[in-house]
């Protein structure tokens, strides 16, 4: 898995747990819709960190507690 989906999986599983959708999610963070629907589909390549940190901000949770994962610890490396 590479790291642009495991952003993907993370932020569906964070709405999930906090019964919300991605349009609830980009109200309580004040990202546009469309920005985050282009990074759930795969239109944005690389969603950058200040985005990321938004979204944290919105889901009341650190950085840190966003890549505290399974998924994110297991990564495999992405230069070739």
């Amino acid at each position: 898995m590479n790291t642009r989906k495991a952003i993907v999986n993370r932020i569906k599983e964070l709405c999930k747990e906090r019964k919300m959708n991605i349009h609830a999610l980009s109200l309580i963070s004040a990202i546009p819709p469309t920005t985050l629907w282009n990074i759930i589909n795969g239109k944005s390549k690389n969603p950058g960190i200040v985005t990321i940190k938004i979204l944290c901000d919105g889901l009341d949770i650190t950085l840190a507690e966003f890549f505290d994962t399974e998924e994110f610890n297991s990564l495999e490396q992405e230069i070739r």
